[in-house]
């Protein structure tokens, strides 16, 4: 009996070195990212107003924003970013492997994806619901009038199964027609292989302007689910966490003090002790994270606050002309808001 628990004391202490050494080694994101030289960011495959390449092959997009957002806050250079285009199926497994230090596309929180993946999310950039888009000839001007229909989606979201909720609890039937990418499924849409395509109602904004014909098509007013879209880091580095997570807070701030790209370096006079803060001229609130004093206004002055990131990319300046709505500011009657630098 005492050979069997010193061999089960044994056993407990070598799984509790292994853990702590994963620990170790799930803790160097920071390192591993300076000795890389650039933040490795996995994008969507595609989505315009989110992540995207331009004509010149640029990545732009409210997603690529955080991106930028943390390579301005760790390199002072925005520009050190290595976009890595997963779709949704592939997106979790290369997080979790560590071939991206952070993931934002276009990605809904939810209970299982925050506490069984051994993943965290960092925060909301894009409050969102699924929506239906159909073409106009149908006649459909309500989502309950889509009983029987052969609907597009995209494996691996949470759109298969909200969709599937939304029916069943509708008493309706529908027949799915399940694609691997977002480009898959508008092109099944177009092609006339189902009767309506289904996803994030921005994710449609963006997929309707890529249509031969947009105007065809229109999304209907209903919304279905609740899906919070936003940065995705590993678990088990906090201070990784930490960065990812305050990039965007430092964005959100930014815009409720008034900071944008063109006044932040006359902002660095302001006297207001919130702005002096947020850019580093009151107290160091970088070195808690590993990072300059400098952090937020290397964001602000390379980036840009939350709402300029917004209307460049999706809001009403953009080709997706998406109103804020409860995206806008808490002070504006929308939900975004982010804690204090303090």
């Amino acid at each position: 009996m005492r050979n069997n628990k010193n061999k089960w004391l044994l056993l407990t202490s070598a799984a509790a070195v292994a853990l702590g050494t994963a620990s170790v080694a799930s803790a160097a994101t920071l390192d591993d990212t300076r000795n890389r030289g650039a933040v490795q960011c996995g994008v969507s495959d595609g989505l315009p107003g989110f992540s995207a390449p331009d004509d010149q092959g640029e990545w732009q997009g409210l997603d690529v924003d955080v991106c930028r957002a943390v390579a301005a806050a760790v390199f002072g250079d925005a520009e050190a970013v290595r976009y890595i285009s997963l779709n949704a199926v592939e997106r979790f497994t290369a997080l979790q492997s560590g071939e991206v230090d952070v993931l934002s596309r276009n990605t809904t929180w939810t209970t299982t994806r925050d506490t069984t993946l051994g993943l965290n999310f960092t925060g909301v950039t894009f409050y969102d619901g699924i929506g239906f888009m159909i073409n106009r000839e149908l006649g459909v001007s309500s989502a309950k009038e889509l009983d029987g229909a052969a609907i597009c989606v995209q494996s691996g979201t949470t759109t298969e199964l909200n969709v599937a909720d939304y029916f069943r609890t509708n008493g309706m039937e529908f027949d799915p027609i399940v694609f691997d990418t977002s480009e898959q499924t508008v092109g099944g849409y177009e092609a006339g292989r189902c009767d309506v395509l289904t996803s994030d109602t921005s994710q449609l904004a963006a997929l309707r302007i890529q249509l031969s014909d947009p105007e065809q098509s229109v999304i209907l007013p209903e919304i279905i689910s609740k899906e919070p879209l936003g940065p995705v880091v590993r678990q088990g580095d906090d201070q990784w966490f930490n960065i990812v997570k305050w990039s965007l807070f430092a964005m959100i701030n930014a815009e409720e003090m008034g900071i944008t790209q063109d006044n932040v370096d006359e902002m660095l006079d302001a006297d207001d002790p919130d702005i002096a803060r947020l850019l580093g001229r009151d107290g160091n609130y970088g070195e808690g994270m590993g990072l300059s004093a400098d952090w937020a206004y290397n964001i602000i002055k390379q980036v840009g606050n939350y709402g300029e990131s917004f209307e460049r990319n999706v809001g009403m300046g953009s080709p997706l002309e998406i109103e804020r709505g409860v995206n806008a500011l808490w002070t504006d009657g929308g939900i975004q808001y982010a804690p204090p630098v303090r």
